[in-house]
């Protein structure tokens, strides 16, 4: 299940609402093209994405065993969320309609943080495209989603993701336990990066 980033920030009510009222409103198209929010009529193609061992291992907060019940009902849960202010999954969608991807983005709005996790299908990793495209999807977060913070977890084996992380800036702090919603704990390496760093980073 996801947690907040270990570093903990404040957020005035009228920052907490204006984040809750970002996520509820969120338009996934200034995501990226081809976005859209999660419902049940993707439930089927998503599990397909999901059940590819490729995809799914590395992901520590995916509904386990990968089914359509298990998905539908994590779906459902991450519209919940968004109701709430406090999360978002957004779909990137091939030429013909079919899951190629996934972000679930968690939100914290008390305290202005927020985490993403996601994937793409087998057939787009390693295509020279996930540094920009998690670099995209950072800045939104900050931009869009209006947090000050992103704490990044990955598996202590996953070091694709950790190149991607630390070349957008994100500062180690070490390891943190990661607890899957079945209860059982990975251990896994931890990042922040806060939003007056990332623009001096990437506005310079």
């Amino acid at each position: 299940m996801s947690a907040p980033p270990v570093t903990v920030l404040q957020a005035m009510p009228e920052e907490e609402a204006a984040i809750r009222a970002a996520v509820r409103n969120v338009d996934p198209a200034t995501l990226g093209p081809d976005r859209v929010l999660a419902t049940a009529a993707h439930v089927d193609s998503l599990t397909a994405l999901l059940a590819d061992p490729a995809v799914s291992d590395p992901i520590y907060d995916l509904p386990r065993p990968i089914g359509t019940a298990s998905v539908g009902a994590w779906v459902a849960e991450a519209e919940r969320l968004r109701q709430a202010g406090e999360g978002v999954l957004i779909l990137s969608l091939d030429e013909a309609g079919e899951v190629a991807g996934y972000s679930m983005f968690s939100v914290w709005p008390h305290r202005s943080s927020a985490e993403i996790v996601g994937a793409m299908r087998r057939d787009r990793q390693s295509q020279g495209q996930g540094g920009a495209g998690a670099a995209r999807s950072f800045g939104w977060m900050f931009e869009v989603l209006g947090v000050r913070l992103i704490g990044l977890t990955a598996a202590l084996d996953n070091v694709r993701s950790a190149k991607v992380i630390e070349a957008a800036g994100f500062v180690s702090q070490g390891e943190r336990d990661s607890v899957r919603p079945d209860g059982t704990v990975r251990r896994s390496r931890y990042w922040e990066l806060g939003r007056a760093e990332w623009e001096r980073l990437h506005r310079l």
